[in-house]
């Protein structure tokens, strides 16, 4: 399944699996030579825990390099008419004031840093909107309204 990712997110992402290739394997395979000196490894705790690490690991590796072959790049021209991934909105909603939320990609979203992604309840809810277009969105907290007032 592709990953909408901004240039920078996927360079995020590459130093990530780069770091877990060099520097955690070789920490982990330490780490396992050091539990296999120590004997036993049926009743080994160290040696299964670093085993568990690799298995994570190597799983997170195997993630990150299909993230990264199917990538899609956000583009850095986006559209000021229509909400679309990369944009960024302003919007007035449930009398919090002005919001602003920039739409990203899964692997890139960061609520809390105002970045939803484009799968979320929200994200979906913006995504081909036009500036004055309403918006009501279902949370688990009830239904919240918006308005968009400007697309960046």
């Amino acid at each position: 399944m592709s990953q909408y990712l901004s240039p920078e997110g996927l360079e995020k992402l590459k130093q990530e699996l780069n770091d877990l290739k060099t520097a955690t394997r070789k920490s982990i395979a330490e780490r396992i030579e050091a539990a296999k000196a120590l004997g036993d490894l049926s009743e080994n705790a160290e040696y299964q825990e670093a085993k568990d690490a690799q298995s994570q690991n190597e799983a997170r590796v195997a993630e990150l390099e299909d993230i990264i072959r199917d990538a899609v790049l956000i583009s850095g021209n986006y559209r000021t008419d229509i909400v679309d991934i990369g944009s960024t909105v302003e919007v007035d909603g449930n009398g919090a004031g002005r919001l602003s939320y920039k739409i990203v990609g899964s692997e890139e979203a960061d609520p809390a840093g105002g970045k939803i992604s484009n799968e979320s309840p929200l994200g979906k809810a913006f995504l081909g909107k036009k500036i004055g277009d309403s918006v009501s969105v279902r949370t688990p907290g009830g239904t919240q309204e918006f308005v968009i007032r400007a697309i960046s």
